[in-house]
């Protein structure tokens, strides 16, 4: 654990190494939370949509998967 100490203007610095793991730049946005008694910081994510785009890429359809699931459901139930 490390500690940081809070600037006159309410700033705090994020340590090096956290900001690396959960790859943190200048810029990003985060949520601070009050869980009544312990404070956390929480990345914001961007636009969930770009963040995503082509992991599924060159692999199965979800909708061709999700059409040969139902498939083979109705198969059964015959």
């Amino acid at each position: 654990m490390r500690s940081s100490v809070i600037s006159m203007k309410g700033w705090v610095v994020i340590p090096k190494n956290i900001r690396e793991k959960y790859k943190l730049k200048g810029g990003d946005r985060v949520d601070i939370v009050d869980y009544g008694g312990i404070i956390s910081i929480i990345p914001i994510s961007g636009d969930p949509i770009k963040e995503t785009a082509g992991i599924l890429k060159n692999g199965t359809s979800l909708t061709e998967a999700l059409l040969s699931e139902r498939k083979k459901e109705r198969e059964l139930g015959k």
